[in-house]
């Protein structure tokens, strides 16, 4: 499991341009896991980067520029978790299981909240909100790839397509994060991966995920 990066301005040497730029997204993403994309003006991300503002336009070209790449880290590190996890799973409930894992992790290290915050600025710009959706999109493609050798060989097989059911998925997983951290409360969300981790048991036994487990 990664450790999170230091925090700018605690302790961290900003010595060059890709520290410069690297403290100013650890800002961003702060910024908007903290104030929400309201509160993450130039001033709030500068002072948490300890840099000078000005900076943020030298390197990003305005604060929603900066405000998408922090959406790219954070984007890029979960994606990097989900996929590891894909690979781990045998079966269609080990896959489910690694889930619910990742999706404590998303909220305990504060995932869910830059990307609540972005789509909350996206509903005042348009221009924003194309951006947003352009990053979600790879994600329904993973849906679809990952699900795809779990469903083949089962009943399920031809009565679904694969961009549907991802497209559903990542909805489903979106909500269920962003609720969850809006009132804090996981417990009916942990039920519902528990009750979706009973269902996939059974799918394994119709021989879902057979495929991938010989190929492992």
């Amino acid at each position: 499991m990664a450790k999170p990066s230091p925090k700018p301005g605690s302790g961290t040497a900003v010595t060059g341009p890709a520290d410069t730029r690297a403290a100013l997204i650890r800002g961003a993403i702060d910024a908007l896991s903290d104030a929400g994309y309201a509160g993450a003006s130039a001033r709030e991300i500068a002072r948490r980067a300890g840099c000078n503002q000005a900076l943020i336009f030298y390197h990003f070209g305005s604060v929603d520029g900066l405000l998408l790449a922090a959406l790219d880290e954070v984007s890029t590190v979960r994606l990097t978790k989900y996929q590891a996890a894909v690979q781990r799973s045998g079966t269609l409930s080990d896959l489910v299981k690694t889930a619910r894992s990742v999706f404590d992790e998303d909220l305990d290290r504060g995932y869910v909240a830059v990307l609540a915050a972005m789509i909350a600025g996206a509903q005042s710009s348009p221009a924003l909100g194309a951006e947003v959706a352009a990053r979600l999109a790879p994600w329904r493609a993973f849906a679809a790839e990952s699900l795809q050798p779990f469903v083949d060989g089962t009943p399920l097989a031809g009565m679904i397509r694969g961009e549907e059911i991802a497209h559903a998925i990542v909805a489903l997983y979106l909500g269920l994060e962003m609720l969850a951290s809006l009132d804090g409360d996981r417990a009916a969300a942990l039920a519902l991966f528990d009750r979706a981790r009973r269902a996939a048991s059974l799918l394994d036994m119709l021989g879902a995920g057979s495929s991938v487990r010989e190929q492992q």
